[in-house]
């Protein structure tokens, strides 16, 4: 409504979301057009699969 512009400021890092398939999940974001930002993979020093996204707004998702 008369928005031009928008900052998405700095008030938290990222989202996280719970998936049983992170490798999946990743190659739907992208057939959908979406950004990915880290490629899926253990977390240094575990086993815990993740990866990040953007949002077309610029927010980040862990997936």
């Amino acid at each position: 409504y008369g928005v031009t512009s928008y900052d998405i400021g700095t008030g938290f890092g990222h989202f996280a979301i719970a998936t049983e398939d992170v490798y999946k999940l990743v190659e739907i974001v992208r057939a959908h057009g979406g950004n990915v930002t880290r490629e899926p993979g253990p977390v240094k020093g575990g086993t815990s699969v993740i990866a990040f996204v953007k949002d077309p707004d610029g927010y980040a998702f862990e997936l």
